[in-house]
């Protein structure tokens, strides 16, 4: 069971998971989009369009996510623009979920190709398809990224570890304010 939770937005790279699915040369794979927004027509229709609705499922806009990352084998946020570090991405790396995504923006701060995560360039279809596939294929490889991906965020990325850092900012900002 491949994923997405993301708000349906271009820059998501909904269009670009949808193709690289429909590449993907295994019958027993589903793909399931949860979230909603102003490109939910375009991506049902691209869905209808490449012949997928049997495989491809619209979850809507859910509030409780956790669920749904726990039912998925592989996470993908194929985003090509505007992302800070997605929240979405890091709640999958959290769960311990094997990701695929690219490197926009500040995504790099936490998925490192081969350690945390598979890391494909933007709006490259092939490449994700590949690395969906290769996630697909690899148990120990989706295991050995899921681990690493938690790992790596509970550690700098966690509400712990962000109040640490944030505690030591404005202590930093205090002490330079003291004549």
């Amino acid at each position: 069971l491949v994923g997405i939770v993301a708000t349906l937005r271009s820059w998501k790279g909904h269009r670009y998971l949808i193709d690289a699915f429909a590449r993907l040369d295994r019958a027993d794979a589903m793909l399931v989009i949860v979230g909603d927004g102003p490109q939910r027509e375009a991506l049902e229709r691209q869905v209808l369009d490449a012949g997928l609705v049997p495989r491809v499922r619209f979850a809507g806009d859910r509030r409780d996510v956790a669920p749904w990352f726990r039912a998925l084998d592989v996470f993908a946020l194929p985003s090509y623009a505007n992302e800070g570090v997605p929240q979405a991405l890091l709640q999958a790396m959290m769960t311990g979920l094997a990701c695929v995504t690219t490197g926009a923006g500040a995504i790099p701060e936490i998925a490192r190709e081969g350690e945390t995560a598979l890391v494909v360039p933007t709006e490259n279809v092939e490449a994700l398809a590949a690395a969906i596939a290769r996630l697909a294929d690899d148990a120990p490889l989706r295991v050995r990224l899921g681990a690493a991906a938690r790992e790596h965020c509970v550690a700098h990325h966690s509400y712990e570890a962000m109040l640490t850092k944030m505690e030591a900012v404005f202590a930093r900002a205090c002490a330079a304010r003291r004549p």
